[in-house]
């Protein structure tokens, strides 16, 4: 599971549909309406805010507005509560992590979205997030985290 905290601008078509997936999947883990992925780290960030599914539903109504700029239609009806979201703070070492991450992806997998976002010197973030200073979440996996 990637939740990205980058914007879902920067995906390309195979990463922004796997994120509405695996966004949706969070939900259902958030709702404890699955048996799998109960303790998978990229969510800590959503169970520690006041309204969990609120938050994950902003992320979600995100990730729909990005698709529906690009022509996909994702079935909006599918995220259980949407409203005011107050920002998720994540560090500076996670962006620049991800978007590392998200370069190596894009350059396997479609190298035109790799070349256009490789020339991007400051991507933008997930509208729900706020950077603050620090290293790498403690939550992110496989890593030499600097905090």
């Amino acid at each position: 599971m990637r939740l990205w905290s980058i914007h879902p601008r920067y995906l390309d078509r195979m990463g922004l549909v796997a994120l509405w997936r695996e966004g949706l999947l969070a939900q259902k883990v958030l709702q404890d309406r699955t048996r799998g992925y109960k303790n998978h780290p990229q969510l800590e960030r959503f169970r520690t805010q006041p309204d969990p599914l609120l938050a994950i539903g902003c992320y979600l109504r995100e990730v729909r507005k990005e698709a529906e700029k690009r022509g996909y239609r994702f079935a909006g009806g599918k995220v259980v509560r949407s409203g005011r979201c107050r920002k998720i703070n994540i560090r500076i070492g996670q962006k620049a992590f991800e978007w590392s991450h998200l370069l190596g992806k894009l350059k396997r997998r479609d190298l035109a979205a790799f070349q256009k976002n490789s020339k991007l010197v400051k991507p933008r973030m997930h509208p729900l997030f706020n950077v603050i200073s620090g290293g790498i979440e403690k939550w992110e996996r496989g890593t030499s985290r600097k905090s």
